[in-house]
């Protein structure tokens, strides 16, 4: 292979990296605001948010460390399932810690 062949091989590989660490590193800061809600997320909530985050940080990973795909993985079905045990204590009501949402635009009505 050129020179330039393992460069664009190396770039893309970077880009690969970048964009997965900062997916994890996304994943990762949700799944840490569920801390406060882990006494009432029962044991399987603490288990899962504990494993995750242990995971995360680990030097040991299924995949090599600069593809975070696994952490993300990994992450990721910890925010579902951390999310379906709020969803059954609380029904659709939202999390302390998320933004609330702007209202609804509402089209304005010509005055006569």
């Amino acid at each position: 292979m050129s020179d330039q062949a393992w460069i664009a091989i190396g770039i893309a590989v970077a880009v690969v990296a970048i964009i997965t660490f900062v997916g994890a590193v996304h994943l990762l800061l949700k799944v840490l605001r569920m801390r406060r809600h882990l006494a009432e997320l029962g044991t399987g909530g603490k288990v899962a948010f504990w494993v995750a985050t242990i995971y995360t940080f680990l030097p040991v990973d299924l995949l090599p460390d600069p593809i975070y795909l696994d952490d993300m993985a990994v992450i990721g079905t910890a925010l579902i399932y951390l999310t379906r045990l709020w969803r059954k204590r609380h029904g659709s009501r939202p999390l302390r810690h998320a933004r609330p949402r702007p209202p609804a635009h509402q089209p304005s009505v010509p005055s006569r």
